[in-house]
């Protein structure tokens, strides 16, 4: 690997699935102003549409998440276009 290109400012993160509210702990560089208080301690907090405890590919169940509304981004995003 080449020396210098990799960021130095990896800290404890915690990251937190919105779909079904699991979370967990990880290093990252990630910028957040979010805050979660994780097993007595205060961590940074990353929010994610989904990951592996809710993706059906990991957990074999088909599920439908839409959490950011998606079709009504479209209609909104495409209203102008209407005739």
């Amino acid at each position: 690997m080449k020396n210098g290109i990799h960021p130095e400012n990896y800290r404890l993160v915690v990251f937190k699935d919105m779909s079904n509210d699991e979370v967990f702990l990880c290093k990252s560089t990630a910028e957040t102003k979010d805050t979660i208080e994780y097993e007595g301690q205060e961590y940074p907090l990353i929010k994610m549409e989904i990951s592996s405890t809710s993706h059906p590919f990991y957990t074999g169940k088909v599920k439908l998440v839409d959490t950011a509304g998606r079709v009504d981004k479209f209609m909104n995003k495409y209203k102008k276009f209407a005739k």
